[in-house]
């Protein structure tokens, strides 16, 4: 089983704090879907012939495309792939794209999942963010989704925004039990290099991030979240059982995916490649019969690194028996030894031969997992 993404670039406009590819205008609409359906069928081999278990329609601004031309890369798609009957569909969309029409004719698609980029419910965060919606549009689109009959649906919501109080990040919480989502991504808002944010950070003209501020609303919503019984299952990721994202824990468990687009990335077992992020030169290259990208074949050490970074993440934890049997007994006397302050301190737990994360280790995920590289 496998996974395919597929990148759009277009977005109104840019949010603050975007660091992925993509384009504040819809220039290049037609000639990307053309140029797209040529880059699905020059990667068909990519994958080896194995089923197709989810697609990923992700941003960019997904839902800035109309239903006709989504179901025309659906198509394109299933010639070339055997696509599983139950395969999870998702579309990434906007609040401000959702519209009652638009829905039911998605609706009628296999489009069968939503992830809808919410962020706050507050204007004055969704402001802070630069995000195109307002709070009201946010939970308007939420009741629009639900009302059109998709159940299998989640939204994201950023904590550590400096404009957002704790008040209003409890209300943000209750505000998705209130709608009864069965997933969650809630992710801490980062100043990446060369952001929009970031100079305005440095400029003075937007207050920085308050780390202790955004750790303690991160503890507030893992505790808020137990007690709703849901599932902790990836550090930015909660659900209902059996709701878990397939697309994105296939990314976690290693799993292949094929990447379409500008900028989309793609990983066969052994090695990555990347498109360029550049959708003139992504289009001239397609329409010349060629795929500009760059490969890495990944070396003992990187796949090590990789399986500790994502396993430590999720709710099933780095398996040592893996490392041993995948990586070598040296892998796993290094991985042990280095473990052991970690478990001292309490940020990790081991049970049966698998080290988890706890609530606390959560806050600490990636210099915990950096300190176990190689």
């Amino acid at each position: 089983m496998a996974g395919i993404y597929i990148h759009i670039p277009f977005c109104k406009q840019k949010c603050h704090y975007c660091n992925f590819y993509s384009l504040a205008s819809i220039k290049y609409r037609d000639v990307f879907i053309d140029a797209l359906v040529k880059e699905i069928a020059l990667q068909k081999d990519y994958l080896e012939g194995e089923e197709i278990e989810t697609i990923y329609f992700g941003g960019g601004t997904p839902s800035l495309l109309s239903s006709d031309e989504i179901e025309k890369i659906i198509d394109e798609l299933a010639i070339f792939h055997k696509i599983n009957r139950d395969a999870e569909i998702t579309l990434e969309a906007n609040p401000d794209d959702i519209t009652s029409e638009k829905i039911r004719k998605l609706h009628q698609s296999p489009i069968n999942r939503f992830s809808i980029g919410i962020q706050s419910f507050f204007d004055g965060d969704l402001k802070y963010l630069n995000r195109v919606h307002s709070g009201s549009e946010a939970e308007t689109s939420v009741k629009t989704v639900l009302d059109a009959g998709f159940e299998n649906m989640s939204i994201d919501l950023i904590y550590g925004i400096p404009s957002l109080s704790d008040e209003n990040w409890q209300a943000n919480i209750e505000k998705f039990f209130s709608f009864n989502i069965p997933h969650l991504s809630s992710y801490a808002l980062t100043v990446e290099p060369q952001t929009a944010l970031d100079i305005l950070i440095k400029n003075g003209k937007m207050n920085n991030i308050d780390d202790e501020k955004a750790a303690l609303q991160f503890q507030y919503l893992m505790q808020a979240m137990d007690d709703k019984s849901f599932i902790h299952y990836e550090i930015s990721n909660f659900s209902k059982e059996s709701c878990y994202s397939k697309h994105n824990t296939s990314y976690w468990q290693g799993k292949k995916y094929l990447g379409l687009g500008p900028s989309a990335h793609s990983f066969d077992g052994n090695s990555r490649q990347w498109n360029i992020s550049n959708i003139s030169k992504y289009i001239k290259s397609l329409n010349n019969s060629g795929i500009n990208a760059e490969k890495e074949t990944l070396t003992k050490e990187q796949k090590y690194n990789e399986y500790v970074m994502t396993s430590l993440r999720t709710i099933w934890g780095t398996s040592i028996n893996y490392i041993l049997e995948n990586f070598g007994e040296s892998y796993e006397k290094y991985y042990l030894k280095e473990i052991k302050k970690h478990i001292k301190e309490g940020n990790v737990i081991s049970g049966n031969g698998v080290l988890q994360l706890t609530h606390r280790g959560k806050l600490f995920a990636d210099g915990i997992a950096s300190d176990l590289f190689i």
